[in-house]
């Protein structure tokens, strides 16, 4: 009997030694709930009985040489008996770090293969709403688009919308600040004062109104014809922007520093911007001055026809009388 309790003894006290390495391969492998309590008993009792049935099954002095196997054990995972759980454990511990993607705020390592690098592009890209991303829209779609619209304030005192006119296959293509009382009554861009002003420079370069698209930053009129405000563009830009990618002209001619500034993302003073080749998405943009000013500063009108020489020779224009 002595022999038969000391053999029950070490064979509990291998048992025991197996769980305390379950649990601690469980820990290190990240394991979040350790199996404790009930559930360790049971899986005590289990493998108690397992270590019985064995027991039961051979020799006498078989027992002796399971130990030194036993002993080498810490090197495996999980026991590979059938009927041991702990192989089927590890799933239990997987949910909290297949979850960590819903929840940016945590780093588990996981999320290092998880993270949502991909669709940030899409989301930075500021692409037009209804129109597919890395296509090329139409003037009809983004028309569609902008709707009646109402993204800003400048909706409230409107009577038109005022999107653009022109050739849809413009290859040069005017852009202004924002239609006037004019341009708001009949919903066409520049067909006021300064409308007539710029018909003139076009006919001047070379080309007919009808041969050119012409557009604005903002396609509402701002009260009193002020300058339009920063949350105002915001709301037009992507318009604008999508006008421009439709149309996908050769050259766009910038009418004052609001167009300018808006396109070019630059600050620069449209007097110090002007007459000088800058690039827009690839396509060649002259600044210059806008219309309106002209009407108001007419000695400036030669510098503006400067400008418009710069574009006419890449057109293969000849100089004509100035506007």
């Amino acid at each position: 009997m002595n022999d038969e309790t000391l053999e029950s003894a070490q064979e509990l006290a291998a048992v025991l030694q197996d769980v305390r390495r379950h649990l601690l391969w469980q820990e290190e492998t990240g394991g979040r709930a350790l199996l404790v309590d009930a559930q360790v008993a049971a899986e005590l009792r289990q493998q108690q009985r397992a270590a019985s049935s064995m027991r039961a099954m051979l020799p006498r002095a078989k027992p002796a040489e399971s130990a030194p196997a036993r002993a080498m054990a810490p090197a495996e995972p999980p026991r590979a008996t059938p009927s041991a759980p702990p192989p089927a454990e590890p799933p239990r511990a997987a949910p909290p770090a297949s979850s960590s993607p819903r929840a940016p705020a945590r780093p588990p390592p996981s999320a290092g293969m998880l993270v949502d690098v991909p669709q940030q592009p899409a989301r930075a890209a500021a692409s037009l709403p209804g129109v597919v991303e890395g296509e090329r829209p139409t003037l009809d779609q983004i028309r569609r688009e902008l709707g009646d619209c109402k993204r800003c304030k400048l909706c409230s005192g409107r009577k038109n919308i005022v999107f653009g006119s022109g050739n849809p296959r413009a290859e040069l293509v005017f852009v202004g600040e924002g239609p006037g009382e004019n341009e708001d009554l009949q919903g066409v861009p520049f067909v006021g004062a300064a409308g007539e002003l710029l018909t003139k420079m076009i006919e001047a370069m070379g080309f007919r109104r009808d041969d050119v698209y012409i557009c604005n930053v903002v396609k509402c009129r701002p009260p009193g014809n002020r300058n339009p405000e920063p949350e105002e563009i915001a709301a037009c830009e992507p318009f604008l922007r999508s006008q421009l990618l439709a149309l996908q002209p050769k050259v766009i001619v910038a009418l004052g520093k609001f167009a300018a500034q808006t396109l070019l993302r630059d600050s620069t003073p449209i007097t110090r911007m002007r007459g000088t080749w800058r690039m827009y998405e690839g396509v060649q943009l002259m600044p210059t001055f806008h219309p309106a000013y002209l009407l108001r500063n007419a000695a400036e009108k030669r510098k503006a026809w400067e400008d418009l020489q710069q574009v006419m020779k890449l057109f293969g224009k000849l100089p004509g009388s100035r506007a």
